[in-house]
């Protein structure tokens, strides 16, 4: 980004222009204002945290990455804490809490127990079985928010949770539905504080004005360019190395077609997708997913933050969906490790492209992109213990939204 920027106010960390006349904002949204109020949402929505199907886990959907978190117990030795300024939970499985019916493991009632039910735990039912088999505790309430002593029914302001457990029971033979307990916080991998999200949206910002045929720019956000250089996210090269630039335009970190504006809108379908045309079948007309989504260059994970302004773009839904838990390197980082990849012929070996060090994914000099399914089988006799004992959520959730 070249040219002369206005100058930013720098108050206590404020970002409006210098000499404003409103109140001082370390954080101002008219940055975006010449957008149209889709592209606004847009903008919204990629601030959210938004785990697909986490109602059953307590987890809350379309709410701001700078919230409380939900640390499952068996994820707690690999996580930083510290990380989540904005307050965290663990979340205990009946089994992980129990060695037995109505008895707790010492570890959780131990004088200065790390891990408190009540306190900073709380312990999730997701099945009848497991409620029939531990059964709640005498004096064990369900978890319940409160402001200033009076319940309430969201998080917004300050609030203490209270209680010991919640029940997300579905409705299963002659079982009924039970759900007890509001959701306690969102997915740990989707965490951002709130300046770290803001400044993510203004990444993804600037990164709309470059798709192809976009109705804005860079003159327009001569302010918004000014906070990126500010925070040394404006060099263009940086964002062409990692794959979410190509000649100066927006395109998929993946599959690198130039993505146009409009894609960001459009609802999603599967024409010319041959390898998704169940996916096609079964889901196309009936979501609301966009053809162009958030899109995170390393996959959200557990031991370290990854919803930062160095690892998003906006990429394809579709594209997303192939990448998976993996991380996408693009072909600088790839040729950068200089390990390539041939065909052995006759006449000698016939190189095509490059691989990363982790054999996760190969590139060729034109485009194609090949990425590994799987890793060699490692299984152990089904017989052996330890095998099926893992309880608790999949690994790292999201690769983007």
């Amino acid at each position: 980004m070249n040219g002369q920027l206005p100058e930013l106010c720098g108050h206590n960390g404020c970002r409006r222009l210098r000499g404003h006349a409103r109140a001082h904002d370390p954080r101002p949204t008219d940055v975006w204002d010449f957008f149209d109020e889709k592209d606004k949402n847009k903008l919204a929505k990629a601030g959210f945290a938004t785990p697909r199907g986490g109602a059953k886990g307590g987890y809350q959907n379309h709410v701001v990455r700078s919230s409380q978190v939900i640390i499952p117990y068996e994820r707690l030795e690999a996580i930083d804490t510290s990380l989540y300024r904005d307050g965290y939970v663990i979340r205990l499985l009946p089994e992980q809490y129990f060695q037995a019916p109505n008895t707790p493991r010492p570890e959780f009632t131990a004088p200065n127990a790390a891990v408190e039910v009540g306190r900073n735990a709380f312990v999730l039912y997701r099945t009848h079985e497991s409620l029939q088999t531990y059964p709640l505790l005498h004096g064990w309430r369900s978890r319940s928010l409160l402001r200033n002593g009076q319940r309430v029914n969201n998080r917004r302001g300050n609030v203490t949770d209270v209680g010991e457990y919640v029940l997300r029971l579905s409705r299963l033979g002659n079982h009924q539905r039970r759900v007890e307990g509001p959701p306690q916080g969102i997915f740990a991998t989707e965490y951002a504080d709130e300046n770290t999200n803001y400044l993510s949206k203004c990444v993804l910002a600037w990164l709309i004005i470059q798709t192809s045929a976009s109705p804005y720019t860079l003159i327009q956000a001569g302010h918004l360019r000014a906070i990126l250089r500010a925070e040394g996210l404006d060099n263009t090269n940086d964002y062409e190395r990692r794959g979410a630039l190509r000649h100066g335009i927006c395109c998929c970190p993946l599959c690198t077609r130039f993505i146009r504006y409009s894609e960001l809108h459009e609802t999603i379908t599967f024409q010319g997708e041959g390898a998704l045309a169940n996916a096609a079948a079964q889901v196309e007309g009936a979501t609301r997913s966009t053809v162009v989504n958030l899109f995170h260059l390393s996959p959200l994970v557990y031991h370290s933050l990854t919803h930062v302004p160095a690892n998003i773009a906006w990429g394809h839904a579709i594209c997303n969906t192939r990448l998976g838990q993996r991380r996408c390197y693009s072909l600088a980082e790839l040729q950068e490790m200089d390990l390539k990849v041939g065909i052995v012929r006759e006449q000698g070996i016939e190189t095509f492209g490059w691989i990363s060090q982790d054999w996760q994914m190969i590139r060729s000099p034109n485009g194609a992109v090949w990425i590994q399914l799987n890793g060699d089988a490692e299984e152990k006799p089904p017989s052996e213990p330890g095998i099926f004992d893992v309880v608790g959520d999949s690994p790292e959730v999201g690769g983007g939204q």
